[in-house]
Parts: C-alpha cells; structure tokens; sequence
C-alpha cells in the first residue's frame, strides 16, 4: 500500500490511474482463434471482454502488431466507423508525443533525485528550453517520461456503432509472425507403405495463448505482396501437441485443418500437429534415366565420347478413391522415405518434395539416384538442312545400362522437349506420352546390361 502512495505522490493521479490501466489484467478473458497461412500471413479472430455501449462508442485496444486495413467486426450488426492505429512504441516516437510539454531528467550525477527540467520544443533535431529560457540541442540527461506517453504495446483506437448494447467485443484482423509446412513420413513395408503426416508451426513473433488454430493449405491471392516474416530462429520445443489428427474441410479453392483442441504459440517455438491418422498405401518403385535433349532452341551437338548420366530413383504412393489414404488432400511439404534394415531398424532411403496433391491422386516422390544402375549416353551421329526459314535436325543416340542388381530392372529413358519434334526410329518401342514427353522402356537383366538406341528429328 505505501507502494502505491509513492507512485500516487511522484506520477501524479492521472499519470497512476492510467498505469493501473495498462498492467491491471481484463475482467474476462479474450478467446483466440487463428486461421495460419503457408505465406505468413495469420487471420486472428478475437472476442475481447470489451462492453459496448448501444449507439455510438470509442475505444482504445492493446491487440499488438496488425495490419490496420484489415480490421473488421465479427458480429454483423457492430459497424466500425473509424480506426486509428499507432505502432509507435520506440523512444524515438515516444519523444515526439512530448512535444510542447516539460519532462525531466536525471542527469546521474546524483542520486536518484538528481533532475532537470525542460521543455521538448522539437525534433529532427531534438531541442529542450531550460527554465532560464535557453535553448539545447543535446539532451540534459536522460529523460524520465510520464506513464501517459508510453505505450506500451501498439494500440488501435476505434469507433463503433453497435444497434444495442454487448458485453463483449468480436474483431478480426490480419497480422504475421506465423507460418506452418507439411512434413510426411513415409515407412516402406514389402509393398505396403505406412503414411503419417504433421504440420511444424513456428512462431517467429506472434505469441497466443490457448488459441483454436487452422491451418490452410491452397495459393491464396493477396492485393500486395506483404513482407515474408523472418524465420532465424532455432525451434525449442515441440509445445502443446494436440492429442489426435486436424479435422478437414474444403473452403473456397483452399483447404482447411482444424487442429483439434487449443494450443499455445511463442516466439522461437515449433508446434507440430498431426494432419491425419496414420495411414497405409501400396507403393511401387520406378527407375528413370532423363533424356538429353534442350526443351527449346537449336538441337546440340555433343562429342563422340560416352557420358555418365544417373539413374533416378522414383516412389509412388498408389492413393486409390474412397479409401481413408485416397481420399485426403495432402498439402504442399517434404517426405521423408524410410526403409528397415536386415535387423529391422528404419534408415532414411531419401527426401523430396511435393505440391498440393488433390484427393485421389498418387503422390510421386524422386528419392535420389541408383547405386546399383549405372548408365552411359552418347551422341553416335548429328546432321542438318535448310528448308526454306526453317532448320531440320537429326541425330542418333545410344544409351547403356548396367546392373549389379541380383534380379531384372526396367529403367524408364525419358525425352521431353517442346516445339516439333519426333522419334524417327529406335530399337525399343517408343510410349509417346504426351506431345513433349515421349519413354522407352528398358529392361536390365541381373548382374547384365542393356542397350538403347534412338534418332531424333528436331525442327526450329
């Protein structure tokens, strides 16, 4: 109690009532809900333990970084006529406000009562009249500002009108600090996968508590390309893990989890979720050998001397319609491919990427190169002509693949180029896939090698 007599005595009453304001805790208590873009960007929905008077009513909100424009009511018949918005919180800002008023400062010569008054007559630059009159440039200690002109988080002022009175306040806005990805682990049984999925969360500044949080995954277009959040941090915790999988939905073009329960976010700290319930899929593996064409311009000319080339290991989970797996749009992340060992303990095989994968449609992952394929190409042959404006090309290849594998392997050989093109001739048939994309499959026998060649006709 004497504490507070002092604080009466030496801020003034104004001054302490306005300090109590700004540390006494709310009567109720604000209910959180964020929606967590993949960009950055973080919706918050917010209902504070604000009363609203029926009619017209002013009111000054703490709600920390946001974006002014984006302030909207929640409840339909609460209309906001005007926002003010003030983010100044640094000492710089906190010196304009006191302009055209007297401050003191404590010049630590002394002790803690050692002070000098002056009057704040600018800034840029900063100048103080001292009470003989005399102007300086240079600060005459460090000031001790009054409690009023400090704030101490950003602060948005409203107006509303609201048809009758409420004894809370609902408000949505857009700020940042927050993103979330998508981490796959995919454990490869003999020809069955077992799929999970999460979402890491980390907060680089936003901080809530006891928040309902959804995760939306889709390109959501936005008027300006805002600023990415800086992610430099290192991740401390894996904090308030939910106890079952994010429910789904679709809303709009986008897709939507709901993390199940509520969490909590801090600056620095990695959340992680689960995005479903575990789940199997039948998985095959592919080899591939990527062909040597450019997609565009001129056909090149190469050497007469064999080029090692690597062949691509490929994995694809088979997600089959109206099954648990199948059914599940899986937003854009990283896999992770493990496989167990002779004793049975699980080795990470690869990582790779994917997009957003539509329910229904199988995942395709590229998980490195073979160690037991090798592969060699050459340019056997290369001419062209004139034709009128135009050039014709052609041009023989051989391609050769050994295995030190103890069974047979079919490597898919992949050409892929825009513009006229064709396939003249080549010893194994030619699969046209497409009007760019044309493969050839070739079977390795084991512990053998096989070959392949091709002439290419190429127009420009």
């Amino acid at each position: 109690m004497r504490i507070l007599v002092l604080l009466q005595r030496c801020l003034g009453l104004v001054s302490f009532a306005l300090l109590l304001q700004a540390v006494a805790p709310p009567a109720g208590r604000a209910q959180t809900g964020l929606t967590i873009y993949s960009d950055g960007r973080v919706l918050v929905r917010r209902t504070l333990p604000v009363a609203v008077a029926s009619g017209m009513s002013n009111h000054r909100l703490s709600l920390g970084v946001l974006d002014p424009s984006s302030v909207f009511a929640l409840d339909s018949g609460v209309v906001l006529l005007g926002a003010a918005y003030d983010e100044s919180v640094d000492e710089q800002n906190t010196m304009r406000r006191a302009v055209g008023q007297g401050l003191k400062f404590w010049t630590g010569r002394g002790g803690a009562l050692d002070t000098v008054a002056a009057t704040v007559v600018g800034v840029n630059p900063e100048r103080f009249r001292l009470t003989d009159g005399r102007v300086v440039f240079q600060r005459p200690g460090t000031p001790l500002y009054p409690a009023e002109l400090v704030l101490p988080d950003p602060t948005l002022a409203l107006a509303l009108r609201s048809p009758a009175a409420r004894s809370s306040l609902r408000l949505g806005y857009f700020t940042q600090g927050a993103s979330w990805s998508a981490a796959y682990t995919v454990i490869l049984g003999r020809g069955t996968a077992r799929v999970s999925g999460h979402a890491a969360i980390p907060s680089a500044s936003l901080r809530v508590s006891d928040a309902e949080v959804q995760l939306l995954a889709g390109s959501v277009g936005r008027a300006t390309p805002g600023p990415r959040p800086r992610m430099e941090f290192e991740a401390k915790a894996m904090a308030d893990m939910a106890q079952s999988a994010a429910g789904e939905q679709q809303i709009g073009e986008a897709h939507l989890y709901t993390i199940p329960g509520r969490i909590s976010l801090d600056p620095g700290v990695t959340s992680s979720v689960a995005l479903f319930d575990p789940a199997t899929a039948p998985w095959e593996r592919a080899y591939v050998l990527r062909g040597q064409l450019n997609y565009y311009g001129p056909l090149q000319q190469y050497g007469n001397e064999e080029n090692s080339v690597p062949v691509e290991v490929w994995y694809t989970l088979k997600r089959q319609p109206k099954t648990p797996f199948g059914d599940l749009p899986l937003p854009q992340g990283s896999y992770r491919l493990y496989e167990a060992d002779a004793a049975g303990r699980l080795q990470l095989i690869g990582e790779s990427a994917a997009g957003h994968i539509a329910a229904g449609s199988d995942v395709r992952l590229p998980a490195g190169s073979a160690f037991d394929l090798t592969a060699t190409r050459v340019q056997t042959s290369y001419s062209t002509r004139r034709d009128s404006t135009r050039t014709i090309a052609t041009a023989d290849y051989r391609v050769t693949i050994k295995s030190a594998k103890d069974s047979a392997a079919t490597v898919e050989v992949l050409e892929e180029r825009g513009g006229e093109w064709s396939i003249v001739s080549s010893s194994l048939p030619a699969e046209k896939l497409s009007s760019t994309r044309t493969r050839f499959r070739v079977r390795v026998p084991a512990q053998g090698e096989a070959t392949l060649t091709y002439r290419v006709r190429v127009v420009w």
